[in-house]
């Protein structure tokens, strides 16, 4: 069996302020949706026309391919469209993107990333501090209509390696400890948040995949994120008899460093083994796809010297790799930050999540895809 190996084209068409704060700057804003709300219309689409046709181009998957790399997956948003204003639709850059992934014999996993009201209440979910996207049919059942149409339009494409239904909707215990939860611009706005029950989540998986699989052939994976509770799904997809599907789970051990004050190689390892064993047990039911993923760590940021950077990043990044290749595949969080990769990012720690700048320093190599 063939592993999906690849990396993420995040903030391309879902922006992160995090990752190119320079685009919130003149708005003060924390969030796309509040960046449409301050911007004025010509101006926001001028800004948006403007990141979308650099931040990634042809060139990046050209790179891409001489460095080994198959897949990508490729966040979109609810809007893609074009049909919610003031948001601005971005399907001709989809399309874009599926003529150079077949250009250079790559593969998209479409990713619905975003939905209206948010399904975690994060800035990459949309909207900072608003989660209620569950509590509303009718944009439920407009999720469910914008993933109809990606399937129809990219569903016989040969640069369509599948479709993810959502990203990242929120359970109980991530809600309650997220930063972003209680941190919304519109305190009124924000009423009735929390987070995504789980049978609510069941239930939508099981009616976006009839929905889907009308118009993607049974080659096309259809990939269900885990909602933050890796361990529940042992049986749902058996049970459902669904064909040619993957569940997604994130692991970051920048993540687990909010939570651990040790910041050393073998309470990496105790993090990593912890989840390749569960991972082990839930891929006796379904395959599991590691969707995002990346080796920044205190550890690593913290060498002295770029030797030794780099001795100590790809210390932690083959530790991962020994896990992640026991899935049925990975990607890489992000393929870059900035599009000068010569250009410091504004904090040190975030170096390690743009790909190209790992692999430009030896941190990542081609021949760990």
């Amino acid at each position: 069996m063939n592993k999906v190996h690849g990396t993420n084209l995040g903030n391309w068409l879902v922006l992160e302020k995090w990752m190119k704060p320079d685009l919130f700057e003149a708005s003060g804003t924390e969030d796309e949706t509040w960046l449409a709300r301050k911007t004025p219309a010509e101006e926001f689409a001028a800004l948006l026309k403007e990141h979308r046709d650099t931040y990634v181009t042809e060139e990046d998957f050209c790179f891409l391919s001489e460095n080994g790399v198959r897949f990508v997956r490729l966040p979109v948003p609810y809007f893609v469209f074009g049909d919610r204003a003031p948001f601005v639709g971005c399907i001709e850059y989809v399309d874009l993107a599926f003529e150079w992934a077949e250009k250079y014999d790559m593969q998209i996993l479409l990713d619905l990333h975003t939905v209206p009201y948010s399904q975690n209440g994060y800035d990459n979910g949309g909207i900072t501090g608003v989660c209620k996207w569950c509590k509303h049919p009718e944009e439920v059942e407009f999720a469910l209509t914008v993933l109809e149409r990606l399937a129809k339009r990219y569903g016989q494409r040969d640069g369509l390696y599948g479709i993810e239904v959502l990203n990242e909707p929120i359970s109980w215990l991530v809600y309650r400890t997220a930063p972003s939860t209680g941190k919304a611009e519109d305190k009124e706005e924000a009423k009735g948040s929390g987070f995504v029950p789980l049978p609510f989540l069941r239930k939508f998986y099981k009616r976006a995949y009839r929905r889907m699989r009308k118009y993607l052939p049974v080659e096309k994976t259809i990939v269900f994120h885990d909602g933050f509770r890796f361990n529940v799904w042992n049986h749902f997809f058996r049970t459902q008899k669904f064909e040619n599907v993957a569940l997604d789970t994130h692991i970051y051990i920048f993540a687990m460093e909010m939570f651990v004050p040790f910041h050393q190689p073998w309470v990496y390892q105790q993090y990593i083994n912890y989840n390749l064993r569960a991972l082990r047990r839930v891929q006796k039911d379904v395959r599991v796809i590691v969707g995002e993923w990346c080796i920044s760590n205190k550890y690593a940021t913290a060498g002295k010297t770029p030797e030794e950077k780099k001795e100590r990043f790809r210390k932690i990044a083959q530790m991962q790799l020994a896990a992640w290749n026991e899935a049925y595949g990975w990607f890489y969080w992000n393929y870059q930050l900035l599009r000068d990769r010569e250009e410091p990012t504004d904090e040190e720690w975030k170096e390690s999540w743009d790909l190209a700048r790992c692999i430009n320093r030896g941190w990542i190599t081609k021949e760990d895809f």
